[in-house]
């Protein structure tokens, strides 16, 4: 890799990012034949990734619906400063909670929750509501997943 800069990856170092993001669980030899390189090289190179936290973990997405999660929604909570600690300590804690940003605007926090039903989303909610004013948004459909870096600069994808 000529560097370990994230602004400055080379074009070998992208396609073997781009592979993993397409398929963590890909083994070597194709990460190899997508990146260009021996599988020795390609080795060597995930490792470096790793080493400078580009390549921070590999993980499994479930699909929450078919594991018994139907409902998704995104909820923001404005929240006062003395009481910020304890949601996060209950936010930590809470199943539901799969990610949560620290944000800029009208709410303090906005997270992805999941739940198995109308009601229990609500009841989530009526645990954090002590903690602030939340704005709920359920999500009905996802067009856009989540996809996958490019590089800086990158037109098409």
């Amino acid at each position: 890799m000529a560097r370990t800069d994230k602004n400055e990856l080379d074009d070998v170092a992208w396609r073997l990012l781009r592979a993993l993001q397409a398929d963590a669980r890909a083994p070597l030899k194709t990460l190899a034949e997508a990146a260009g390189l021996s599988v020795a090289a390609t080795a060597e190179r995930l490792k470096r990734l790793q080493d400078a936290g580009i390549a921070q973990r590999f993980t499994l997405e479930v699909d929450a619906s078919k594991v018994g999660y139907p409902v998704k929604a995104i909820v923001g909570i404005t929240a006062i400063q003395p009481g910020k600690k304890a949601l996060l300590d209950r936010l930590r804690h809470a199943p539901e909670v799969l990610e949560c940003h620290h944000v800029a605007g009208a709410d303090s926090y906005l997270m992805t929750v999941v739940a198995t039903g109308l009601m229990d989303l609500e009841r989530f909610i009526g645990t954090i509501n002590p903690y602030g004013e939340t704005r709920t948004s359920i999500i009905f459909s996802t067009p856009i997943e989540r996809r996958g870096l490019v590089p800086p600069g990158t037109a098409k994808r």
